[in-house]
């Protein structure tokens, strides 16, 4: 389920300019590695390095990024502590906190997750999937590598899992038109805005708006909320 928190098979971040990115990352080595990757495409500029997360925290005030390219083990700052700080400080919607890491552990996903990452993704995934990681995110949607995505909906939807969404989610969830449950569920499933158009035979701009109008009404920051939400509300299930 590589686009259920993202739309990426729609190309472009949709902004009128390069995609400004910040590399934060304690090694050296990896973050010119970064910048050779992200430096060749038209719509991606890199603007600043931040070997730290007290670093990426400042440069981002100072650069107004709009994607931050964050490590986890860092000194001074680790990422988990820069993105929560990152996230507070900006207006919404902000720069998206994209967390790259070698550690595949479910204790630093699901604090990106409440930190305000809009995306988590391995270090040992093609440059391709970086890049299109950062255009998805650049575009306002959250993105989850496959893998990760299967255990957050198996941790979201059990008893006692983590929780998304406002104080009363069943209230908000009453609240949905007939249409805008039908875009949770196609979103949960994985569809794209693209894909959604065409199962409910409406325009890409019309189903954008019903979009946002469900993460709105359910208080959900992005797509991974909502992929989240509806397992854990019973909206969809594992398997159905």
């Amino acid at each position: 389920m590589s686009t259920a928190a993202g739309s990426a098979d729609e190309h472009g971040s949709g902004l009128d300019r390069p995609i400004r990115v910040l590399l934060a990352d304690d090694h050296h080595l990896v973050r010119t590695g970064f910048r050779v990757i992200l430096e060749i495409e038209d719509d991606i500029e890199v603007v600043g390095e931040a070997a730290n997360g007290e670093r990426a925290v400042s440069m981002t005030r100072a650069l107004r990024p709009d994607v931050v390219l964050m490590d986890v083990e860092m000194p001074e700052v680790d990422g988990l502590a820069a993105t929560r700080r990152i996230r507070a400080e900006q207006d919404q919607p902000g720069p998206a906190v994209l967390i790259l890491t070698t550690f595949d552990r479910d204790d630093y996903l699901f604090a990106a997750l409440r930190a305000g990452a809009s995306g988590f993704l391995l270090k040992n995934g093609t440059p391709e999937a970086l890049i299109e990681a950062i255009r998805v995110v650049a575009r306002g949607d959250g993105l989850l590598a496959p893998e990760i995505t299967r255990r957050v909906i198996a941790t979201f939807a059990r008893p006692g899992g983590p929780s998304t969404g406002g104080t009363d989610p069943q209230a908000a969830l009453r609240d949905l038109t007939p249409r805008e449950r039908e875009v949770l569920v196609l979103v949960a499933g994985g569809a794209s805005n693209a894909e959604i158009a065409t199962a409910l035979h409406l325009g890409e701009a019309t189903v954008k708006s019903h979009v946002s109008r469900v993460l709105a009404k359910l208080e959900l920051r992005d797509r991974v909320q909502a992929v989240v939400f509806a397992y854990e509300q019973g909206v969809v299930r594992p398997g159905g």
